[in-house]
């Protein structure tokens, strides 16, 4: 099966500046992350597969073909921009309505399209305001909006909950998981935000100084790992002492203890040591691994 997007050798270069090095990575349907910091290359990355620039080296390409070099494959993307793109007068259903139209819809079923779309944004009641009159998470919404407008396979959302409160952050997400669940759109989020990254994308590319550093499944870059966490209401420097004294040390770190787990034996240890000192148990779980750990890995 043909990937959605795929990268082989892609390279780009402003003058001296290497914003993309030779990288290698392909897309295929789901929500999968582009993750990195500012500056990482994820913006090139995203307009070279736009076709808004030429690769320096190397291939971008849309379904199979190179956006740059035909106009078709773009016609099967859509796009939200990191910065704003809105006009300042004018109703959200006017502007989604245009740019169906722009994409080709004839102009009833354009209407009908953007009247769809705003439903799905939850903007259906707020469709007939001016956009200059919108809060930065409706706005927010109707980038998003006119990227879906005309029915894309495929969607690059850039920064998408920038500018906007921890609350609406969430309904973001939830409205981009609600759009690969129920429209069938395949999305590629950028974001320099691990948490946005994680609570919604099935698979992330990771990006640092204009090269790939990690890629794979999101579940599996944060799996359990054999580090154990221990917190108990009461008797917790008695437990990590008898933990110690069994022959298990455990780190005390703030309400926590944390174990390091060679053998599932060692769990007998925990109870006969929390039974010893009378300790009531209160959670005990093993840590998962988190996006950051991609970070501090690549940074030592």
């Amino acid at each position: 099966m043909t990937s959605l997007l795929r990268a082989e050798g892609l390279t780009k270069r402003y003058g001296q500046v290497i914003a993309l090095n030779s990288v290698d990575f392909e897309v295929n349907e789901g929500v999968t992350g582009l993750l990195g910091p500012n500056g990482a290359g994820k913006s090139t990355a995203i307009k070279l597969f736009l076709g808004l620039l030429t690769p320096t080296a190397g291939t971008a390409e849309v379904m199979g073909r190179s956006t740059y070099r035909t106009v078709e494959a773009r016609t099967r993307l859509g796009y939200m921009p990191e910065h704003n793109c809105l006009p300042r007068t004018g109703s959200a259903s006017e502007f989604l309505t245009h740019m169906a139209q722009v994409s080709g819809l004839p102009p009833v079923q354009a209407r009908t399209r953007a009247a769809d779309v705003l439903r799905h944004i939850g903007l259906a009641e707020e469709r007939y305001r001016s956009l200059g009159e919108y809060s930065t998470g409706m706005k927010q919404r109707v980038k998003l909006a006119q990227a879906l407008v005309h029915d894309p396979v495929l969607v690059l959302l850039d920064e998408p909950t920038a500018g906007m409160d921890p609350a609406g952050r969430e309904e973001m997400q939830d409205l981009i998981n609600r759009t690969n669940r129920e429209f069938g759109i395949s999305i590629v989020l950028s974001s320099h935000l691990m948490g946005d990254v994680e609570r919604t994308c099935d698979r992330i590319i990771v990006l640092e100084g204009g090269e790939v550093v990690e890629q794979g499944e999101v579940a599996q870059l944060t799996r359990e790992t054999e580090t154990v966490i221990l917190e108990v209401d009461d008797r917790r420097d008695e437990l990590a002492a008898a933990l110690d004294e069994a022959g298990l040390p455990a780190a005390v770190q703030g309400a926590e203890l944390v174990i390091e787990m060679t053998a599932d034996e060692q769990y007998d240890l925990i109870r006969d040591a929390l039974v010893k000192v009378g300790a009531r148990l209160r959670r005990l779980s093993p840590r998962r691994r988190q996006l950051t750990d991609i970070f501090r890995s690549v940074d030592a």
